[in-house]
């Protein structure tokens, strides 16, 4: 792997961090609102729960495929160098 492709990697990889801390950052903000609005419309009934779990279990899975990438990667490498190897014989 030579260095700009190194660079696009690496670059990509904290794009994908970024993205995800963005959609941290808007699952936080958005459901507190969402709590807070529940909380002072209509206290007796918690329906507040169901969009934070809903929308966590996305934001769970996003954050597995960003932060679980990398190690992900070096196997990925791995294997396409044993198989150009055998292919080399």
């Amino acid at each position: 792997m030579d260095n700009t492709e190194a660079y696009r990697d690496a670059k990509r990889h904290v794009e994908r961090k970024v993205g995800f801390f963005i959609h941290l950052a808007v699952y936080l903000v958005v459901n507190a609102g969402l709590i807070l609005f529940n909380l002072l419309a209509v206290p007796g009934k918690v329906w507040a729960v169901w969009p934070l779990l809903g929308w966590g279990i996305g934001l769970l899975f996003h954050g597995l495929a960003v932060f679980l990438y990398a190690p992900g990667a070096a196997w990925k490498e791995r294997m396409i160098d044993n198989e150009m190897k055998k292919r080399e014989r």
